[in-house]
């Protein structure tokens, strides 16, 4: 299987911003790791990265038929970019909500996602766990 992981605003300051939430590794670290544990998979992983959610919203939109499947961690557009929960209501290609925080022991806010009820499912809480965890549900 191929896999586009998609990491929005702010995961490039993964490793260096909040280390109590999100730890030290930084996202190039998490995504040599996943990619490594992809190929033992079986799978291939592309990443991108972007603080803009109009890219995020065109990386879901070409994806769709060259992937099969989508993980996404929108980071804070998770909990109001519509844009981005359209993008991906408007494609075949399955899509994973991911989070490396558990964003329900969190600021209220963060507790909601407009993405979730459009996507396959959505794993919270397990750290760079989080992203594997996805990568599996897709086996099954």
């Amino acid at each position: 299987m191929k896999f586009l992981i998609i990491n929005g605003v702010n995961l490039n300051l993964t490793g260096k911003r909040e280390r109590d939430t999100y730890g030290t590794e930084t996202l190039d670290e998490i995504n040599a790791w996943l990619s490594a544990r992809a190929q033992t998979m079986g799978h291939e992983a592309d990443f991108t990265v972007t603080n803009i959610e109009g890219e995020i919203c065109t990386a879901i939109q070409e994806a769709d038929g060259t992937y099969d499947g989508v993980i996404l961690n929108a980071g804070a557009y998770s909990h109001y970019s519509y844009a981005i929960r359209d993008a991906i209501a408007a494609v075949k290609v399955p899509v994973v909500e991911v989070h490396m925080s558990n964003i329900f022991a969190r600021d209220a806010f963060r507790r909601t996602s407009v993405l979730s009820d459009v996507c396959r499912g959505v794993i919270a809480g397990f750290g760079k766990m989080s992203y594997l965890l996805a990568m599996e549900s897709f086996e099954g």
